[in-house]
């Protein structure tokens, strides 16, 4: 499947534009996952925003964990894009936790779908107040990549950092309830170094 990830790498550059950075990491029995680092400078206002995208984990469908047999061809594809603003952390230490989620499908059998939350069980960077983040839906920094039939197309599913609280309130009240929260609050999602939101009823 080296071509589908050739595919994908090209539509993160059309996207995204050149990688700066890159790093690959292995697991025991799983394919190479690498991290890609694209710098955004064009939000003069704010700075900087540096995104991390995963490549490698669209290289094979993910299975049904209920299902007896997995489809070598058709399932859902997907790699993970996480942005937040450059300086303020050192956000570059999220590239191995971003593998260890993009592994997920293959270590542990689950789908990766929007609305779904990916805990690390540790923080995504030094000094930061998140362990897990929020799955959300695909179609806007990067659209889909389509592939030939009968291949699903390949998703790149923004990822949004939760706290704990966050976290804890997402899985009693669901996650449109928590987006709705970050949006009326005016949230900096991006912000690497952001408190929890007022999650007061």
């Amino acid at each position: 499947m080296g071509d589908v990830l050739a595919l994908v790498e090209a539509r993160l550059r059309t996207a995204l534009g050149e990688p700066d950075a890159r790093a690959a990491v292995t697991f025991l029995g799983t394919d190479r996952i690498e991290v890609l680092r694209f710098t955004d400078e064009t939000d003069e206002k704010n700075g900087a925003v540096v995104r991390y995208a995963t490549l490698g984990m669209s290289a094979a469908p993910m299975a049904d964990p209920t299902s007896a047999l997995a489809d070598p061809v058709a399932g859902p594809r997907a790699e993970l894009v996480l942005s937040v603003r450059a300086g303020r952390a050192d956000t570059d230490k999220v590239l191995r936790p971003l593998a260890v989620l993009a592994a997920s499908p293959q270590v542990e059998g689950v789908v990766v779908a929007p609305g779904a939350s990916l805990d690390v069980g540790e923080p995504l960077w030094p000094g930061a107040p998140f362990t897990s983040v929020l799955v959300t839906a695909s179609g806007g920094l990067v659209e889909d990549l389509e592939l030939d039939d009968p291949m699903d197309p390949v998703r790149f599913l923004p990822l949004l950092p939760m706290t704990q609280n966050e976290a804890a309130w997402k899985r009693v009240h669901g996650a449109a309830a928590l987006e709705e929260k970050w949006l009326n609050s005016g949230t900096d999602l991006r912000d690497p170094l952001r408190r929890s939101v007022s999650l007061d009823q």
